[in-house]
């Protein structure tokens, strides 16, 4: 895969133009999108122009940063301004933009190039990206399978080349989960850090907006621009020193249901951090097992607000299990949201105190490989499980303790399939995270 950080100094240096590499993207979109299906719209007109512009400010000696003139893609949930923000859903088919969401605005300010709006599984309401309103994602890797979710076409843009780098939102594992599936890096932000104005939102609650990419640097750059003015820390990080990094490895229920590729792999590399000097320590969350209904009372009382008008007036135009899902929705009841709002709450501190002694918490990304489009269960360790329940399980922890977390490449199963390992940084600490990813990414490609 190209990256943005190989890329951008021969843009600054002339040696290639910003219209040049979106012709390349826009080519490889017109080549593979007819089979993998990551792109609902495509706005090549408006990203040639806006990759000519580029070319011209670059050439006067006004580049603007390193994203200036970089094709990116964004999420289909995320607004750009005279573009349709469909959600993956025939609900908002005719639905257009008529401002830039927060993220597209500080993006475009960085001097990106937008190629055009991914697919997802409809409203972010899945995990595999294959019930949306304009048909299944599929993997670059194998179109057999799904690249993951909700954020699949997003995922599945980068690791195919169809654009440099891309925004995806997390509320359950979204930019993790497809990373993780499609063999790329994804950034969930601490809660609130990026602001999710102007993107359709799944829950309030857990809603996260972060970079896919095809490489830490690559991401950092994508989220360093995504950040408030003032806030921006640097194009570039430097690596931690991986002797002296202290990391928890969260053992117990983030173990007990994995798929034997993905425990090995994780472990194997856990392993290998540990023998080039980091020091890993078993830590745990106590009410690990509880966390599924936290986050399902949260999702289905949000979900159920945002679509109660809809779901009455448009119910056909809904995907049948995204529809059936939010009727489910309906029922529940005030205090079971307030409930799981305090154990959202416990949960957090809970991760508060496993970080308490370390610099980060490692654990798989993933519990399974990119399963095949269409299962409903896959088998782990200790049996099988439903689909749905194994890609959330090692992911929504982080959505309701809001802490940084981040998702890297860790080899493949035997039938050739990433495997995701995940780090998670304290609160207001997310450069040391991405500094530790970037000494874990440099340590497996070795």
């Amino acid at each position: 895969m190209t990256t943005i950080s190989e890329v951008t100094a021969r843009v600054a240096r002339g040696e290639i133009t910003s219209e040049r590499l979106t012709e390349d993207c826009l080519s490889k979109i017109k080549e593979l999108n007819p089979k993998l299906n990551a792109f609902i719209t495509v706005t090549a007109d408006d990203a040639l122009a806006l990759a000519r512009q580029a070319d011209k400010e670059i050439a006067a000696g006004r580049r603007i940063g390193p994203l200036h003139g970089i094709p990116i893609s964004l999420k289909d949930l995320i607004d750009q301004q005279g573009v349709r923000t469909s959600a993956g859903s025939l609900v908002r088919k005719e639905h257009v933009a008529t401002e830039d969401a927060f993220v597209t605005a500080r993006l475009r300010e960085a001097g990106a190039v937008f190629v055009g709006k991914t697919n997802l599984h409809e409203f972010a309401f899945g995990t595999t990206s294959e019930d949306s309103g304009f048909g299944p994602v599929r993997n670059p890797l194998d179109a057999s399978r799904s690249p993951g979710g909700s954020s699949g076409g997003s995922a599945a843009a980068v690791a195919s080349g169809m654009s440099l780098g891309t925004v995806g939102t997390d509320t359950g594992g979204s930019i993790r989960i497809p990373a993780a599936a499609c063999g790329i890096v994804g950034l969930k932000p601490e809660w609130g850090r990026v602001s999710a104005s102007g993107v359709v939102p799944l829950s309030r609650q857990l809603d996260h907006v972060g970079p896919l990419a095809a490489s830490v640097a690559d991401a950092w750059l994508l989220y360093n621009a995504m950040l408030p003015h003032g806030d921006q820390i640097g194009d570039a990080l430097d690596a931690t020193s991986l002797k002296g990094l202290r990391l928890g490895k969260l053992s117990g229920y983030f173990f007990d249901r994995l798929d034997e590729d993905v425990e090995r792999g994780v472990l194997d590399t856990i392993a290998k951090l540990q023998r080039k000097g980091a020091s890993v320590v078993d830590v745990s969350v106590p009410h690990a097992a509880d966390m599924a209904a936290i986050y399902l009372h949260l999702v289905f009382g949000d979900a159920a607000e945002y679509h109660a008008r809809t779901l009455v007036s448009r119910p056909q135009d809904y995907t049948t299990p995204v529809r059936l899902r939010l009727e489910m929705a309906r029922y529940v009841l005030a205090e079971d949201y307030i409930r799981a709002l305090r154990g959202k709450d416990l949960i957090a501190r809970e991760v508060d105190r496993a970080l308490g002694r370390v610099d980060a918490l490692v654990l798989p990304s993933l519990a399974i490989p990119a399963p095949p489009l269409g299962a409903q269960t896959m088998p782990v360790k200790g049996g099988s499980d439903a689909v749905r329940t194994l890609m959330l399980r090692c992911s929504q922890p982080f959505n309701l303790s809001g802490h940084p977390a981040i998702s890297i490449p860790c080899g493949q199963t035997r039938d050739g399939m990433p495997i995701g390992l995940q780090l998670v940084g304290h609160k207001g600490r997310t450069p040391a995270l991405v500094q530790a990813a970037l000494a874990a990414e440099a340590l497996i490609g070795s």
